[in-house]
């Protein structure tokens, strides 16, 4: 379906922004800096076996070596981490999009647990918890230091059990106890809707295993009931990412030709690059606007990057959340694993959006409903919001490519959803502002 240069095995997933490579990696190269790292070792070394001696209780030398390894880790970036066999189970089940738990994506920001999105139509959504909610305790016990690999642990489990979060709000003037029964959360990845003067409306949720199968058998419907489809709304707004694979076949599904994502680390083994290919079984031809917002995120924002650069699409909306790194998954002997941040990803143009996002062609900021409250529709998270990540590779210069070309809403959503209308109502205009462009 594409060509991926390099030899590279890609697989990856979103744990909320999370651009995650499954697969084997060494380099068995050592600059002469890091030969003083033996120095460092012996000391780390001493300092093990002194706790083991003289510590006030007995304290298992795994404990130990894992923490060390916890915070060696932590101290890079938001998106390293170490996992305990148990919680590299977790990551494995996250690129399913189906497990137990109450349907939410979660960050640390500023050191606090904090939600970044609920997830529709699962408990965590129907009992009104808000993006920037920071949680405080699990089932009484204080969130303060724990890692987002813990946390979903915490927050995951069987259908039907409870688990009660402690959530803070602004201007709330105490934490503030929800209890959770826990379900089996089905993301629903693709959903369609077919508006008037043969407008199609898609919207993907998350980038997991079906995303790409989902998205054809949508688009068909929608084709039919648009016939002849005039253009399409693809809404990206929060969407946190996925599988990097799901998100170069959805790119390539709207492009004939051309780059769709790149990426460029320390080693040959993460230069990559993803091109389309013209099947000649496109699925829509009509123009194409793209909705985005500051909930936007990593795979989300390289169709959103793929479509822009190829001028396949317009964007509509905010400026995105700006997650442009690649983790690779590197599995250990002992059935754990180290999630290491290794490459940035760049668009079709040589764009790093890393802590700096995509901006929309249009910018279209959300008109705040009048039952909201004010203090949750301020500033929303971003990656450069995250302690320790990944600066932006303007620097380093950039490297362009030879290429630089059913959500089942009602009608009264196009009321309340601004942004929405303002992309049905370009669409609309568009063959309008193509003969006004060609006299």
């Amino acid at each position: 379906m594409r060509n991926i240069s390099g030899k590279w095995p890609i697989l990856a997933v979103i744990l909320f922004g999370l651009f995650v490579v499954f697969g084997p990696y060494s380099d068995s190269k050592v600059s002469a800096r890091d030969k003083n790292i033996y120095k460092e070792i012996k000391t780390f070394n001493e300092v093990l076996d002194m706790v083991q001696k003289n510590y006030v209780e007995e304290i298992d030398s795994s404990v130990l070596i894992q923490g060390a390894i916890n915070g060696m880790i932590k101290s890079l970036d938001p998106h390293s981490s170490f996992m305990t066999p148990e919680l590299y189970k977790e990551l494995e089940v996250e690129t399913q999009g189906r497990f137990g738990g109450i349907g939410i994506e979660i960050t640390i920001l500023k050191d606090v647990l904090t939600v970044v999105s609920p997830i529709e139509d699962t408990p965590a959504f129907k009992a009104g918890v808000k993006p920037g909610d920071s949680i405080v305790k699990i089932d009484g016990k204080s969130t303060k230091d724990i890692t987002i690999m813990e946390a979903v642990k915490k927050l995951r489990g069987p259908k039907d059990t409870k688990v009660t979060i402690t959530i803070l709000r602004e201007n709330m003037a105490q934490p503030r106890d929800i209890t959770l029964t826990r379900a089996v959360i089905q993301v629903k990845s693709v959903r369609a809707k077919a508006f008037d003067d043969h407008i199609g409306y898609i919207r993907i949720a998350s980038f997991h295993e079906r995303t790409a199968d989902d998205l054809r058998k949508a688009l068909t419907d929608v084709a039919e009931k648009t016939k002849p489809m005039k253009g399409l709304v693809l809404d990206l707004r929060n969407d946190p990412g996925g599988l990097l694979t799901q998100a170069i076949e959805v790119s390539d599904m709207f492009l004939k030709s051309g780059v769709i994502v790149s990426t460029r680390g320390r080693t040959k083994k993460m230069e990559t690059k993803a091109t389309a290919r013209d099947s000649g079984d496109k699925e829509v031809n009509a123009p194409i606007v793209v909705l985005v917002n500051e909930g936007t995120a990593s795979a989300a924002e390289i169709v959103a990057g793929a479509l822009q650069d190829n001028g396949r699409a317009l964007i509509v909306g905010t400026q995105t959340f700006g997650k442009a790194s690649v983790q690779t998954v590197i599995p250990l002997e002992d059935g754990s694993a180290l999630k290491l941040t290794t490459a940035r990803y760049y668009t079709p143009n040589g764009r790093s959006i890393q802590a700096e996002g995509i901006k929309p062609d249009i910018i279209v900021k959300p008109v705040r409903p009048s039952e909201e409250p004010e203090s949750l529709m301020g500033e929303r998270l971003r990656e450069k919001d995250l302690k320790g990540h990944i600066k932006p590779a303007k620097e380093e210069g950039a490297h362009p490519d030879e290429n630089k070309n059913g959500d089942s809403r009602e009608t009264t959503d196009l009321v309340k959803d601004n942004q929405l209308k303002a992309a049905i109502d370009i669409l609309k205009s568009w063959d309008i502002m193509k003969k006004n462009l060609a006299k």
